[in-house]
């Protein structure tokens, strides 16, 4: 059964996400006029109900020791994604393993290594169980951001892009919000391609509708409010935000 979250929960959700270790309850009581121990007990509510699963740090580990952080994309099957989610997670050096809802590179998985050999020695263990790693490559840095719905209402201060991930060479991975009236609603992927927005170097690789994760195919329908995720293999350019935001990055103005 789906916990319905109301404007407090929400408010918790993103303050924590932003950043759990210097937020308190009376920092989000105040912001909401409501006590702190409403908060503390709406914070308990939510980690039994499993939306907050945990609290955990974002680590830059290249910084911190000079070691190496890999992404691999991977490919098994619907049936047993779950159990190679677990067995991939205790290879030792891997840090994340993401399942996704998508046909090929269903699971992502995130490796720590001091050297080359290291990151080798992941990419082995990984084949070892059966699974096809379709691309890897070296993460240079990781994004992120709060759900913005979650925040205040703070007008004009609206983001499309979600989440994003920076990749070894130019390749990035990107989440985004598609805007209304934007050129590619309301047409297939195919078409987008066809008609030139899309190019072959760009896949949408997901999809989430209200609360179904839609796998896409040439005749998916891109819809507004879509969270997509989107796969540049040279870069998440000004040109590729338009397309599904309308805007162009804060670094092209």
């Amino acid at each position: 059964m789906v916990y319905r979250l109301d404007q407090i929960d929400e408010r918790i959700i993103y303050r924590l996400v932003e950043d759990a270790r210097r937020v308190s309850a009376p920092d989000i009581a105040d912001e909401l006029d409501v006590s702190s121990g409403t908060i503390n007990n709406r914070i308990n509510q939510l980690e039994a109900e499993g939306i907050i699963r945990g609290y955990h740090a974002a680590i830059d580990y290249e910084r911190g020791d000079d070691l190496l952080t890999n992404l691999f994309i991977c490919t098994t099957t619907v049936t047993d994604r779950g159990k190679y989610a677990k067995q991939v997670l205790q290879i030792p050096g891997v840090v994340n393993v993401r399942e996704v809802m998508a046909g090929r590179g269903d699971l992502r998985v995130k490796g720590v290594g001091a050297d080359t050999d290291d990151i080798t020695r992941i990419a082995k263990a990984i084949a070892n169980l059966g699974i096809e790693i379709e691309e890897e490559d070296f993460v240079h840095r990781e994004h992120f951001h709060p759900y913005h719905p979650f925040g205040p209402d703070t007008k004009g201060d609206e983001r499309a892009m979600t989440d994003f991930m920076s990749l070894a060479g130019n390749a990035e991975v990107i989440d985004l919000s598609v805007s209304p009236g934007v050129p590619i609603t309301e047409r297939t992927l195919a078409e987008a391609n066809e008609s030139g927005l899309l190019d072959n170097e760009v896949r949408v690789i997901a999809i989430e509708r209200e609360d179904t994760v839609i796998t896409p195919t040439g005749d998916t329908i891109i819809e507004p409010d879509d969270l997509i995720t989107v796969f540049s293999q040279d870069g998440v350019s000004g040109d590729i935000l338009r397309v599904f935001t309308g805007e162009a990055s804060d670094s092209e103005g």
